[in-house]
């Protein structure tokens, strides 16, 4: 699976709140991959969560929203 490039993101829910992308870091037991990225506003708090569900389409016909749960920003 394609990894996210480095840099500025926003999830779907919330366009005007960015995150950053870090890196890709594995999980010590598994070894599934992980999407590190953090805060760009507020505390600037740190996330992990599973590469296929950062980089995963979705479909919220509720939100009319038909995308990707992340949508890369710039550099």
């Amino acid at each position: 699976m394609e990894e996210p490039k480095p840099g500025i993101y926003y999830h779907f829910k919330h366009p005007e709140l960015h995150y950053e992308v870090l890196g890709v870091a594995l999980h010590i037991e598994t070894e599934e991959k992980m999407v590190v990225y953090q805060r760009t506003f507020d505390d600037h708090q740190i996330f992990v969560r599973p590469l296929a569900m950062f980089m995963e389409e979705v479909d919220k016909p509720e939100l009319n929203y038909k995308g990707l749960r992340f949508v890369y920003v710039s550099p």
